[in-house]
């Protein structure tokens, strides 16, 4: 009777599995924050210096393109040096990056110190450190640690985008773009004392298995592991047409929403703080959409679920034009549909990604679907505001998206391997 009473009275311990997502979600939603900043200054450099939308929207394609190509090597380099290692170099990189930012004077000042540092800070610990950390670490749930870690895309923007925008009107656009620098910084000591590995450093099994698992040993360079992976994957049909979609949706968030709505906004005669609040409810609504994604990935094809969320994010770009004409209620409609689509796409390509080549490879391979993904919003930071500069509005960039974001939808139904998935070694 007692044993059946110590059973009631004695709570399960924590997996510090759960305390290594607690630290990667804090890291990955401070470089999302700071990484989401650009889009408020748009206007206060137009303002301030009188460079054009195309010229500041440079520095941000720039910063992609850093944040693009860095990805897989940082991937492979996690399996050389250590996460933990990673983390700390990354966010000293954000942090350098955005203080020296206040000092810009010409564009490309703010092309070297946004685009490259803050660029390859914010890469090295994307959304590919999720992948690593949910595989090493879970068992069983790892679409919903995914959804987690997915969410800190908009859950940063939802944190920094309204202050720092409050910041820019009130007290500067310099004060705005110091304080994130600061915030940055203050989470590497977190990173430095609770971040662990692998399980197997602790003497755990994966959460959900009761199998200590070996340290696998890298046997190449980082360099070397890094482009062998994208060989290998550049011969997987199914991943290029995975990779494909996940183009478009870079181009379709961060390319087009994440770096032109608050200027769109503007245009329309909304206040860059109302744009920021507007970018900061879509995040609210995407941690909402990225935590169910993960939830329904453990359970469904995740290639149709992500037919379902590219589809919906379509039909909401095509709408966005009329909803900011006419304001209030249309563009309340967007938000929401938007928003819970708008990082959704996370856990069903990573799913795919590791059935396709095993769970201990699933981060450096993702690595590369998520330069594909940076690639397509360099590409579309700098054409929309090409666009807006040459038509004087945004409505061709919204049409274009929505019709890309419809293709990406049937590519993703073609993104299955017709052999058995690898085993992870």
């Amino acid at each position: 009777m007692s044993r059946v009473s110590d059973t009631f009275r004695r709570p399960a311990r924590l997996h510090y599995a759960w305390i290594v997502v607690a630290v990667s979600f804090v890291v990955l939603l401070v470089a999302a924050g700071a990484r989401s900043v650009p889009g408020t200054l748009l206007v206060p450099l137009e303002r301030e210096f009188g460079w054009s939308r195309a010229t500041v929207s440079l520095a941000v394609a720039v910063g992609l393109v850093c944040y693009a190509l860095i990805g897989p090597f940082a991937a492979a380099l996690m399996d050389r040096i250590g996460v933990r290692r990673v983390m700390v170099l990354a966010l000293a990189c954000v942090a350098v990056g955005s203080g020296l930012a206040t000092r810009v004077s010409e564009p490309w000042q703010l092309d070297l110190v946004w685009g490259v540092l803050v660029g390859v800070g914010t890469g090295s610990v994307s959304v590919t450190l999720g992948a690593v950390v949910a595989n090493r670490w879970f068992d069983e749930r790892r679409g919903l640690v995914m959804g987690i870690f997915g969410a800190t895309w908009a859950s940063g923007q939802l944190v920094f985008l309204p202050a720092v925008a409050w910041l820019n009107v009130h007290a500067g656009w310099r004060t705005g773009v110091g304080v994130a620098a600061i915030v940055v910084a203050c989470t590497i000591p977190i990173a430095l004392l609770l971040m662990r590995e692998r399980p197997s450093d602790l003497g755990l099994a994966p959460y959900g298995s009761t199998l200590v698992q070996a340290t696998p040993q890298p046997r190449n360079s980082p360099i070397r592991d890094a482009l062998a992976a994208l060989g290998e994957g550049a011969r997987s049909r199914p991943f290029l047409y995975l990779t494909g979609a996940f183009f478009i949706c870079g181009v379709t968030t961060n390319g087009i929403i994440g770096t032109h709505l608050i200027a769109a906004g503007h245009d329309h005669g909304l206040s860059e703080v109302t744009g920021a609040t507007m970018l900061a409810a879509i995040g609210f609504f995407d941690v909402i959409g990225t935590l169910s994604s993960g939830w329904l990935t453990d359970r469904y094809d995740p290639r149709k679920l992500l037919f379902a969320y590219y589809g919906f994010r379509g039909l909401s770009l095509l709408f966005l034009p009329y909803a900011l004409s006419v304001k209030s209620i249309p563009i309340a409609a967007f938000v929401v549909v938007y928003g819970l689509d708008w990082v959704a796409t996370v856990p069903p390509t990573v799913a795919i990604t590791a059935q396709l080549f095993g769970r201990e490879r699933v981060g450096i391979f993702f690595a590369w679907t998520l330069a594909a993904h940076q690639l397509g919003a360099a590409l579309a930071a700098w054409l929309a505001g090409a666009a807006r500069g040459w038509s004087g509005d945004y409505l061709l960039t919204f049409l274009v998206g929505g019709a890309l974001s419809v293709a990406a939808a049937f590519l993703s139904l073609s993104s299955h391997s017709r052999r058995p998935s690898p085993v992870a070694v």
